[in-house]
């Protein structure tokens, strides 16, 4: 059997692995792997397919609103009338907002763009016998494991290899 978790890279995958070896597991039956992480720059505008769960027009939408009633307000006392100087207003004030939010993300928030969430960077994989797995599972959830996974197969403990069925 074959148990994979993940973690994230802390102190507490060390312990694991000291937890693992006291209670009677090879360590060559311990396989730990770092994984790699995104490196590209991320990117402003949403697609269909990924969003990042920030909104560009949200500053734009309430500056709209707002710039549309002053518009509408002080068109009563201009030449073109209240409802061409309040959809100049809104106009005027989507596009405020929206600069001052796609300027925000650009300069002030650049460094802390990164993916949000728990992301796992190592990769334990142990080897054993059927009848250890369920404690191994409990050790691997007590050193703070993101998610534990088994796979039963015929096990040959000492080579380190196992098939999958």
């Amino acid at each position: 059997m074959q148990l994979f978790s993940t973690f994230e890279h802390t102190i507490h995958i060390e312990l694991a692995v000291a937890t693992l070896e006291k209670k009677g597991i090879p360590q060559e039956n311990i396989f730990v792997v770092p994984l790699d992480n995104l490196k590209e720059e991320r990117k402003i505008f949403d697609t269909l397919e990924r969003s990042d769960g920030t909104s560009l027009i949200d500053i734009g939408a309430a500056l709209s609103t707002a710039f549309a009633v002053i518009g509408a307000s002080i068109g009563f006392e201009l030449a073109w009338g209240p409802i061409y100087w309040g959809l100049i207003g809104a106009a005027v004030g989507f596009m405020v907002g929206f600069a001052i939010r796609l300027f925000t993300e650009l300069v002030l928030k650049k460094r802390r763009r990164v993916l949000k969430g728990f992301h796992s960077e190592l990769i334990m994989i142990v080897d054993c016998k059927e009848n250890e797995g369920e404690l191994i599972e409990n050790i691997l959830f007590r050193h703070f494991a993101m998610g534990v996974a088994k796979v039963k197969g015929d096990s040959k403990q000492g080579d380190g290899s196992s098939a999958s069925t």
